[in-house]
């Protein structure tokens, strides 16, 4: 297939274009920037100019493919309304050049939802609705279009895609525990967070595109719900550093931004994912990445601030 990728040069898009490109697909990658541009001529890939606030590309991206995929997001938690705004209204746009094609059209969700007392599953809806609600209700957007000659599929990511570089979320409480000097977690430090290795993850979007049916939700998850504690003791660990229980007043405070998403208590099943697209996880866990030295503060002496600088915004 000839696939357009937004997203393509990002820590999940990279890794799907590179596993995309490895089993024969050719990848058109959506590139804001030279730098973006050149890093998927390397692969192999092709670049298309443009970026999420410009609808026109996006719509000749998807026109030009015979599929596409959907990673890309504005993390800005500054003003996350506008950046859910903002998704919904690429997401829309390029539904609508799709519309009767019966074209697949995958996108990068979330585990979160108003379920509580036991894990997620895939039968269960999104319950974000509305350009104003969490990413602008792509997900049931995006579901809706299953009747309108489109291929949907969301790509429900676990909290913690991780591995060595990683910028998401585990890099941000690296930094603060280095900046705070304890590795915090919230309350008992009970509530959880499904994690699965960047590997496994692009592995299960490309089995997606190839598989799954118009409709499917489909859960990259490959620990259900590791506690926060363990996570934080995990990080204090290896930066030598000692762990504390933040009350939840202080959350914000101590945490930043990062308050709120670490406050979530998430768990997820996937038995249908695995059975339906025959994907099994066998990357490295969460803990033992950070283990590894996954998360490893720069050295303050070196110079280098750049993974610092990623670590902000995942």
């Amino acid at each position: 297939m000839r696939v357009f990728v937004t997203g393509a040069s990002g820590w999940i898009g990279s890794a799907v274009t590179d596993e995309l490109l490895a089993h024969g697909h050719d990848v058109v990658g959506l590139a804001r920037s030279h730098e973006a541009a050149t890093a998927l001529k390397d692969k192999g890939a092709a670049a298309h100019g443009g970026d999420l606030d410009d609808l026109d590309s996006l719509a000749a991206g998807a026109a030009s493919a015979d599929g596409v995929i959907h990673l890309a997001f504005k993390h800005d938690f500054t003003d996350y309304a506008g950046a859910g705004r903002a998704e919904r209204a690429a997401v829309q746009r390029m539904l609508d050049t799709l519309q009767g094609t019966d074209r697949p059209f995958l996108l990068a969700s979330g585990l979160a939802s108003d379920i509580t007392g036991r894990p997620l599953t895939e039968d269960d809806a999104a319950p974000y609705h509305g350009a104003d609600s969490m990413r602008g209700g792509s997900e049931n957007l995006a579901l809706e279009y299953a009747d309108r000659g489109v291929r949907p599929v969301a790509l429900r990511f676990a909290a913690s895609v991780h591995g060595t570089g990683d910028p998401g979320f585990v890099a941000t409480l690296a930094r603060i525990a280095g900046e705070r000097g304890v590795a915090g977690y919230l309350g008992d430090g009970s509530n959880r967070w499904p994690a699965v290795h960047r590997s496994d993850a692009a592995r299960m979007v490309r089995l997606a595109l190839e598989r799954a049916p118009a409709g499917a939700r489909l859960h990259a998850v490959a620990e259900p719900g590791l506690p926060s504690r363990d996570i934080a003791g995990a990080l204090a660990d290896h930066l030598n550093l000692p762990t504390a229980s933040i009350a939840p007043e202080d959350a914000e405070a101590h945490f930043g931004w990062l308050a709120h998403f670490w406050s979530m208590d998430i768990t997820a099943a996937n038995a249908r994912t695995r059975s339906l697209l025959g994907w099994s996880p066998t990357g490295p866990t969460l803990l033992d990445d950070i283990a590894a030295g996954a998360y490893a503060l720069p050295d303050p002496g070196s110079g280098s601030a750049t993974h610092n600088a990623q670590m902000t915004k995942p």
